[in-house]
């Protein structure tokens, strides 16, 4: 029988009406027999035979719970694993640079702590400015090509750190590095939703941020050792040996990365396996069907087809995807001030530059919990804008004591306040999955998550300039500024919530004033791609 696209979508709700019975009875019913869920992306709308081409796509096909379990448990093992080790060294190469104010390596460099200071501005300048164009050639070579060759780009210029002498050699040094770690954040999100459905995918990046407070220590670690060592080399920078070490590890692992990372759930052998592919036909098929199943927008274009400029702008112009970069602007910034006034408080105590960067950790394990806590706690409820918010309402009561309370320097709850707000629930991961999820395309994600990074970066940016000397030790003046942020962040994120609830419903209302016919019609006949489909509905 010949099924037209709309037949097929009527035609699978009235199945899925039928299947309603038996997904009430699952806890009670042994998993391997039980067929996974009928319902999927297709059902709201979509033109199922414009995905028949897609290699692998069946949508008669069907497949056990137990089964899908062990298909993303071989994805976990053979892809996330590797790309988490490679999120890590992605940190520890950040944090070894954030070491430098700590005592002997400003000297060593010949830098003061302004010209540090304007080295990061540089650093994150740079990412602000490379992070758009690295996603378009990731998109074009191939993700997986391009975080192994960024990997190894930015191994061999971190290396080059041991030759810095002075503020010039340091600033384009974190110039270059910025350039090439730009882009391997967003295309490595946009190579893991290949494999990842879009709760899947969230949890994955809150895992992959958890090598941060993780790097912090491994670096906290290598710079005292380093500083050992000082007096022993012959090089006039013995604590650039941090940067140098560390890209000794990042080098290889990006070559292991460009063995064994496969473009695609259909292309699963790689060089390191020769022709043999590590998933059998049928797991194949299993990870095609059900990330296809979650979001359809994800089989509309080949991982390896470039961005059109005409494409790029729509994806720019695409206003729906505005407020999550606003948030990605201003997010973070009651926070990342607060990590300066911690390590100007610890620099006041007298004790070793180890034992500060030890009274960091306690800051990074409350840090890390509440990361995965939020994060898995929004899947569970379905709920990410109003979860995120609570970020800024943690650290709000921080701000305000520490603006109006007259605690001394050397006072133990100057630094308590300080350590907590360091502690912020950290939604990035959350933020980045809901960017993901509300693009519904593979040319939107791709750069919709290049976008929100770049507002990150350009976050960390004005961070740099809130505290400014003058306001030193208290810096009242910027905390009062702080406190109208995270005030601002937290309307901004109820006014985001808003907007979607809004358009989700007023799609809903046009869809349901349609007659059955008319959503043929539509079907059959719109232009319509991604999230501006009348039958996409965006998360919140």
């Amino acid at each position: 029988m010949d099924w037209t696209p709309a037949d097929l979508h009527f035609e699978m709700e009235d199945m899925v009406e039928d299947e309603a019975e038996s997904k009430r009875s699952f806890e009670m019913q042994d998993p391997d027999p039980l067929p996974t869920k009928l319902e999927s992306a297709f059902e709201s709308g979509s033109l199922v035979k414009s995905y028949e081409p897609v290699a692998g796509y069946d949508y008669h096909f069907r497949w056990t719970r137990d089964a899908e379990r062990r298909v993303v448990k071989k994805i976990d093992r053979r892809i996330c694993l590797l790309l988490g080790l490679m999120f890590f060294v992605l940190q520890v190469d950040r944090a070894s640079i954030t070491q430098s104010p700590s005592k002997d390596m400003l000297e060593d460099q010949g830098l003061s702590r302004d010209d540090w200071k304007t080295g990061q501005t540089v650093y994150f300048a740079s990412i602000v400015a490379a992070t758009l164009p690295s996603q378009l050639i990731g998109k074009w070579i191939g993700c997986e090509k391009w975080i192994s060759l960024q990997m190894i780009s930015w191994s061999i210029v971190a290396s080059m750190q041991l030759g810095v002498t002075g503020p010039r050699s340091f600033w384009v040094n974190r110039a270059l590095i910025g350039i090439f770690e730009s882009g391997f954040v967003p295309s490595s999100i946009l190579y893991v939703s290949y494999f990842y459905t879009s709760t899947e995918l969230t949890k994955r990046l809150a895992w992959f941020w958890v090598g941060f407070p993780m790097a912090r220590v491994a670096c906290t670690l290598l710079a005292s050792g380093m500083m050992q060592l000082s007096g022993l080399s012959e090089f006039p920078n013995p604590q650039g040996w941090l940067p140098g070490a560390v890209s000794a590890i990042i080098f290889p692992l990006g070559c292991i990365a460009w063995l064994c990372l496969p473009p695609s759930p259909t292309q699963t052998p790689s060089k390191s396996h020769g022709r043999r592919s590590w998933v059998s036909a049928t797991e194949q098929k299993i990870m095609v069907n059900r990330v296809l199943r979650d979001d359809r927008g994800k089989g509309e274009m080949s991982n390896r087809e470039p961005i059109t400029l005409r494409s790029l702008y729509t994806c720019l112009m695409d206003y729906r995807m505005w407020p999550i970069y606003l948030i990605g602007l201003s997010w973070q910034l009651p926070m990342l001030p607060s990590v300066q006034y911690l390590t100007n408080i610890l620099r006041t105590l007298a004790m070793s530059d180890f034992e500060r960067r030890l009274r960091h950790l306690p800051a990074d394990l409350i840090w890390t919990f509440n990361l995965l806590l939020f994060t898995y706690f929004s899947e569970l409820v379905n709920e990410r804008l109003l979860v995120s918010s609570l970020s800024q309402v943690w650290c709000l009561p921080m701000l305000i004591s520490m603006y109006v309370l007259p605690f001394d320097r050397e006072n133990i709850n100057t630094w308590a306040l300080a350590f907590l707000t360091c502690a912020q629930p950290f939604v990035h991961a959350m933020l980045l999955g809901l960017a993901s999820r509300n693009s519904g395309s593979v040319a939107n994600r791709a750069v919709s998550v290049a976008v929100y990074n770049m507002c990150v970066a350009a976050c960390n940016i004005i961070a740099l300039n809130i505290y400014k000397r003058e306001d030193a030790p208290f810096y009242f003046a910027g905390n009062k500024i702080l406190i109208v942020v995270a005030g601002c962040n937290i309307v901004l994120f109820l006014i985001a919530k808003r907007f979607y609830v809004s358009l989700n419903q007023r799609r809903e209302v046009r869809w349901e004033t349609m007659s059955r016919q008319d959503r043929q019609v539509y079907l059959a006949t719109t232009k319509d791609r991604g999230n501006k489909r009348l039958d996409f509905r965006f998360a919140h």
